[in-house]
């Protein structure tokens, strides 16, 4: 009985790493409920009952993946001494750490979502959240952590999709650019 629950506790994910799979593979109109439940080796009515639909499916995965983004920063933050500069240059932190990683999946994740709701829902929540947070600084100038998220989510957004590769060489200057706006805050 013990292995029959955790093996029910274990689907959800295993749906979600199989949905990863095929988003990666075939992009968001290979992204089936039928293909889903053939990757993950279970039926259609297996996936069914844990996501409803394909944009359900969607919602998880990039819930799945700003709950990592999310983690990520905050590893960033705790690496960085407590004071207003912390956050914004935690983000310049993870942008200097992670600018190269995963962009295959995560460009096939964004144009996925893009026709789901719920999945924007999601990322505009997060926006907001890290712009209330940056907007919460005291010392920081109005705006200034504003324009430095948006900075640092257009580096990313456009490797992931495809609109430039920056090279180290045009990386380094506009992010030791983004720290001293980043650490403008302490002055």
């Amino acid at each position: 009985m013990q292995a029959k629950r955790k093996r029910l506790a274990e689907r959800p994910g295993i749906i979600l790493e199989a949905a990863a799979a095929v988003l990666l593979k075939g992009g968001s109109r290979a992204l089936t409920i039928d293909a889903v439940a053939a990757e993950a080796g279970l039926s259609k009515g297996g996936v069914l009952h844990h996501y409803a639909s394909k944009d359900a499916l969607i919602a998880a995965l990039v819930a799945r993946k700003l709950t990592q983004l999310r983690e990520e920063i905050a590893a960033c933050e705790a690496a960085i001494p407590p004071g207003p500069s912390q956050l914004p240059r935690a983000m310049v932190a993870h942008v200097r750490g992670h600018y190269g990683n995963d962009d295959e999946s995560s460009r096939a994740l964004l144009v996925a979502s893009i026709e789901s709701p719920d999945a924007l829902q999601d990322y505009r929540a997060f926006v907001a959240d890290q712009l209330g947070r940056l907007g919460r600084i005291e010392g920081a100038c109005p705006g200034e952590g504003s324009v430095l998220f948006f900075a640092v989510l257009g580096l990313f957004m456009g490797r992931a999709l495809g609109f430039h590769d920056l090279g180290e060489a045009d990386l380094q200057p506009m992010l030791a650019a983004l720290e001293r706006i980043a650490g403008r805050s302490d002055s």
